[in-house]
This record gives C-alpha cells, structure tokens and sequence, in this order.
C-alpha cells in the first residue's frame, strides 16, 4: 500500500521529469501543496524529504524547495542540437575531424557496398565552454556525401546533411552503458583522465531498411539521463 507522502512525491517527481515543473522553479508552499493534495504539512514535509533523497529539489531554509533535475525530455532523433534547443538550451559544436575511412567491420553490419564511411566527430559545448558531449558518427560515403570532407556539414547538422542526401532516420537500435574516459577523450573533453561518462552507442536506419548513422557518444551524466517508460 502507498502512503499518502509517497503519493504525493510520486506526483510531483513526475511533474518534475517531465518538465511541467522547470529546473530552477519554486515549488509552491507547504500550505499550498497541503491544500492541492488535501493532506497536512508534516504529510507534505515528508514527501519534499523524499524529493530532496531523490536529487529533484533541494530545500533553503525561508525560502522553499527547488528544483535540480536536469534530465528534460529529449528527442534525439532529429539531432541533439535541435533536441536541446527545443528545450531551452543552447549548446555548440567543435569539430573535431571530417574523414573518409574504412570499417569493413561496419559495412559488414549495416550491408553496404563499400568499406568506407565517413567519420564525423564533434565535441558539446555549453555557452560556457563546459564540453558535455563527445560525439563521433559514421555515415555512408554514398555519391552525395563523399565530399563532406571538402564541403562540411549542410548548416552544421548530420540530420539536415543525411535528409538532403535522401536518408531520413526512421528507427533505431540503441545501447548504453557506464566507462571511465581514455586520456584523448579526456584531453578532447577538458576531463580528468578516467572520469566516468555514459557511453551511448545507436544505429539507425532508413524506413526502407538502408543504414544511415552509427553514432558513439560520450554523455556528461551531470547533465544526460536515461528515462524509460514502460506501458501498452
């Protein structure tokens, strides 16, 4: 049986994640919230306690809670850039390297005709400077993108660059996991050597089965989250 400040927790910690409460936002007072879930404050106290074990907000004494969660819903699909920007965050991209190499390892998996790929590798960054991503992608070096090396990126983006060349993502198959960052990653970075990120490695493919992107990145988990949601 969940308990009355369980619930209430539960409520707000989705309001939350889901950005209907932003970072940085006041919550509203303990008679306020005491009111909404008709409930009393020592019931409301104890579920801003379980907010605050949680990481979601913190409490400053007179002045009321606040929330920390960084974790916005993003869609990727259309690119982080355009994904971050969606929400209010304004990042930018140094590239790191353009190159046209061979993976016959990859053109094995993803069923092309030749070995060759194009690497793209970029590094995040925050308006800041802080670099919170690094992020290396291979695409096809089909006819239109074989002098990206020349050329660059179509405004920047890998999605608008693989939509103009006729490849529009359309699913994907995903992984992540924990590692320590290698000293290049980490000189790359501006990190400690073996600091932890979330390494993040997608696949995706056309709508008629044609690869189109196999990226490998490198997430600050200060600011990157994984947030599954099950249901029919």
């Amino acid at each position: 049986m969940t308990l009355k400040h369980e619930r209430i927790a539960a409520v707000l910690g989705r309001e939350i994640r889901s950005g209907v409460v932003r970072r940085g936002a006041q919550l509203p007072g303990e008679v306020e919230l005491a009111r909404r879930f008709s409930v009393s404050r020592n019931t409301v106290r104890a579920a801003l306690a379980v907010l605050a074990e949680d990481e979601l907000i913190t409490t400053r004494t007179g002045k009321g809670s606040f929330v920390l969660f960084d974790g916005r819903p993003l869609d990727g699909r259309l690119g982080w850039t355009h994904a971050l920007s969606e929400q209010g965050i304004e990042t930018r991209m140094r590239t790191i390297r353009i190159e046209l190499v061979r993976e016959p390892d990859l053109a094995s998996v993803a069923g092309l005709d030749s070995p060759e790929v194009i690497v793209i590798e970029r590094v995040r960054q925050l308006a800041d400077g802080t670099a919170i991503s690094l992020e290396r992608s291979r695409i096809p070096a089909i006819t239109s993108l074989r002098d990206l090396p020349e050329r660059g990126l179509d405004r920047g983006s890998i999605s608008t660059t693989l939509n103009r060349a006729g490849l529009y993502l359309d699913h994907c198959e995903q992984r992540l996991r924990g590692r320590p960052l290698t000293p290049p990653e980490a000189t790359l970075l501006g990190r400690p050597h073996g600091g932890w990120f979330l390494h993040t490695t997608r696949t995706s493919w056309t709508a008629d089965e044609r690869f189109a992107e196999h990226a490998d990145e490198l997430l600050d988990p200060e600011h990157f989250e994984l947030n599954l949601s099950y249901g029919t």
